[in-house]
């Protein structure tokens, strides 16, 4: 069968194929410690849960509008005055599927063919197949340790041109830990607002924070960079919802007209039902949060304190999110190399830097417990001494 040679572009997700494969192993029995998941191990809050049962038994079963619920815009819209001092109405609210449909949605509304996005790597995965897909082209600018995998405002601007229409900044980031500071942030903003280009800032991890860490919006900095700034955010990772499937865009209006009769042609309403769940989620105790928060504090803790023991590799410390980057440069292995025979010999899944841009980094995620953690980690370190 012919199939449109834009499937051909785009890489499968290295991060979603590592998980099912690690899923797969344990289902057949064998003993797998697995840190590839980009989600948390917890389930959904209960009241959360059952904001989407009563709503359930209400009836919200039909199609809703396409934009989302209203009242599930107007919360979101306040949370961020509230939590990110940007001032948008439910009006520059767009719920999506996922804060992954919403990034999507954006590409397909923005692009034009040909026009070019600036990606530091480490990325996302799914970021420059977005942007492929949307017929634009990715442009990745490398980032380093050195600089705590951070892109300098030099380097954004010198990778301006023309044909650049938009700049993505994931803050705090998939997969690398790191947050950007507020004056870091301010001097980004300030490129954007003088090569006059859109930037769209993927918070998903906004409220997965350690010690005095401070998250900013970019487009807090007034006026210029606000009306140049589009949010993409979800339920997913603060609230353990990654299932529910519920996201948002944020945006000027014309952008969320264009998106929202994209996703009207596409998928239409996010699930009526567990909208009204995500309501309960911003509306209720953020409780639960920080009772999440405090588990993967003490997991980072001990990750970082077993892996930086370890002979070859090297591994800074995560301001938020909840994974670890680790150079395995001195054990003379690919990334690739390494993952497959950390499973293979020792059972133990990891995702391989590859798939984010960095070949010589593995990505490991402490959304697991304890147990897993400590025993894991003492199958890594057998593995990492027979390459040393």
């Amino acid at each position: 069968m012919k199939l449109a040679a834009r499937v051909g572009q785009v890489t499968p997700s290295l991060t979603l194929a590592i998980d099912a494969k690690a899923k797969a192993m344990k289902a057949s029995g064998i003993d797998i410690c697995s840190f590839s998941a980009g989600e948390p191990d917890f389930d959904t809050p209960e009241h959360i849960k059952m904001a989407a049962k009563q709503a359930l038994d209400a009836g919200k079963t039909k199609y809703g509008p396409a934009a989302g619920e209203p009242k599930l815009r107007s919360a979101i819209a306040q949370k961020l005055k509230t939590d990110n001092n940007l001032d948008y109405s439910a009006e520059n609210v767009l719920v999506t599927n996922g804060g992954k449909h919403s990034l999507f949605n954006l590409m397909l509304a923005l692009l034009d063919p040909g026009d070019e996005v600036i990606i530091p790597a480490p990325y996302w995965v799914s970021y420059p197949e977005m942007v492929k897909l949307a017929a634009g082209v990715p442009v990745i600018i490398d980032t380093d340790a050195k600089n705590n995998y951070k892109i300098t405002p030099d380097q954004l601007r010198q990778a301006c041109n023309p044909k650049t229409r938009l700049f993505v900044l994931n803050s705090p980031s998939n997969p690398t830990g790191v947050v950007y500071t507020p004056e870091e942030i301010k001097a980004l903003a300030e490129v954007v607002v003088e090569k006059d280009i859109l930037v769209v800032s993927d918070e998903i991890y906004e409220k997965i924070l350690y010690e005095d860490t401070k998250h900013v919006s970019i487009g807090a900095f007034g006026p210029e960079i606000f009306a140049r700034t589009i949010i993409s955010n979800g339920f997913a990772k603060a609230y353990s919802m990654t299932g529910w499937r519920v996201g948002y865009l944020a945006a000027p209006v014309e952008l969320i007209k264009a998106a929202s009769n994209i996703q009207g042609h596409s998928t239409s309403n996010v699930c009526t039902f567990a909208q009204y769940g995500a309501i309960a989620a911003l509306e209720s105790s953020q409780d639960c949060v920080q009772e999440m928060l405090s588990a993967f504090t003490q997991r980072r803790q001990v990750m970082l304190e077993r892996l930086t023991a370890m002979p070859g590799l090297s591994c800074a410390k995560p301001d938020g999110a909840f994974y670890m980057f680790v150079d395995i440069s001195k054990t003379g292995l690919t990334s690739l190399e390494f993952c497959d025979g950390l499973l293979e010999s020792q059972q133990v899944a990891v995702i391989p830097g590859i798939a984010f841009g960095a070949d010589d980094c593995i990505r490991l995620s402490y959304a697991t417990s304890l147990e897993i953690i400590e025993k894991g980690m003492e199958r890594l370190d057998k593995f990492v001494r027979t390459k040393m």
